[in-house]
Parts: C-alpha cells; structure tokens; sequence
C-alpha cells in the first residue's frame, strides 16, 4: 500500500457552529460566511495537485466539499464512513444547555469523551472505528494521490489521534476549527501529521 496525503478539512460555518450547537446528525446549512471560509480553502489548496475530493453525506460537509472542488473541476465523492458523531438528545443544544440537563453525562464527556454513552448517539470508539475503516478504504483505493476530505470536528480529531497513535482518551487535545485544514500523509505502517487545523488561509475572511 503506497503513500496517500489526505488534507483534512472540517466545513464551514454554520448557524450552529456560531451558536456552539451540537449539530451530530442533523442537517445544518452553511452561512455566508462558511461559504466564503470555503473558497478560501480551495485558494489555499489550489497548489497542492489535488486528485480527488471527498466528503460526509451531512449537507454541510457536501457543500462544503462542492465549494473546494469546483475550481477543480472534480465531482465531490459521498463517505458516510465520514459522517459526524450522532449526539442523540443534544443536537440542538448548546453546550450551556447539554450541562444544566444532562450534568453527568457532560462531566464525562468534558473529562473522559471516550467513556460516554449518549442514548440514541455514537460511542466515540464507534466513530473511531468507522473512520478508521474508511480511512483504509481511501488507501486501498487511492495509492500514491492527493485527497481533500471535508467532514466534520469529531472525525478531524479522531483522525488525528489514529494518526499520531493516540488514545481517544485524548480528544481535547486536538482542536478542529470551521474550514481549518489538517494534513496527513499515510504509508506502509506509518502515518505523519504535517500540519493540524491551520486556519491562516481565513485571515481575510470577513465574519
């Protein structure tokens, strides 16, 4: 299995991410804002000899992935092993609210992520699981190339800790901002993280 660089990229704004909502399952559109957060990825991706683009099945993450691979002109390829971590009863609520009604659970999730059961959401090794059979996938079918994923915050720190051989006990160490950009080069046994979450290229992105 030869050598594989995947920049990964979280989508855009939305109203939720504005409002620090649990967005998890739910279909969120990008702002204005997000969209131009967007454009000014595939700028700063335009020298890279992208090959392929990617994204999660969730409306934010595709139109996000649309707006970074039409300079291209490259179709967008649906993952859904990419999706975002499904939240259950707390998509839709902030953080603030998550801890005043659910406060056990929270604490966990705040200290211990790895430990959390939400009902009706995903278990954080699920997530990790699911990502790291899809991230196989992208190897097997792409050896050699240059991809761009866009997904989702979870899923960006999740890759990252696989990548540097990392617990998922360590989430919060890894931050994964609205259209930052992660880079990751994969090969035989071995995978190296040239770049996480930088967010230089938004600067001159009006909020």
């Amino acid at each position: 299995m030869s050598k594989l660089r995947v920049f990964v990229v979280r989508h855009g704004e939305t109203a939720w991410v504005r409002e620090r909502r649990f967005a998890g399952s739910r279909d969120i559109p990008l702002t204005e804002v997000g969209r131009r957060q967007c454009a000014a990825v595939a700028r700063a991706l335009a020298g890279s000899g992208v090959d392929a683009v990617y994204a999660s099945p969730l409306e934010r993450a595709r139109a996000s992935a649309e707006l970074i691979a039409k300079p291209r002109g490259l179709p967008v390829r649906i993952a859904p092993a990419f999706a975002e971590m499904a939240f259950g009863p707390w998509e839709g609520l902030t953080g603030d609210e998550v801890r005043a009604r659910f406060p056990e659970a929270w604490a966990q999730w705040r200290s211990a992520p790895h430990l959390c059961e939400l009902p009706g959401g995903d278990r954080l090794s699920a997530v990790a699981e699911r990502v790291a059979a899809g991230v196989q996938e992208l190897r097997a079918a792409h050896g050699g190339q240059t991809l761009v994923l866009v997904s989702h915050a979870i899923v960006a720190r999740v890759m990252v800790l696989g990548a540097l051989g990392l617990g998922l006990d360590r989430l919060w160490t890894v931050d994964a901002a609205p259209a930052g950009i992660t880079e990751i080069e994969y090969e035989p046994g071995w995978a190296t993280v040239h770049r996480m979450n930088t967010v230089a290229h938004l600067d001159t992105v009006a909020s």
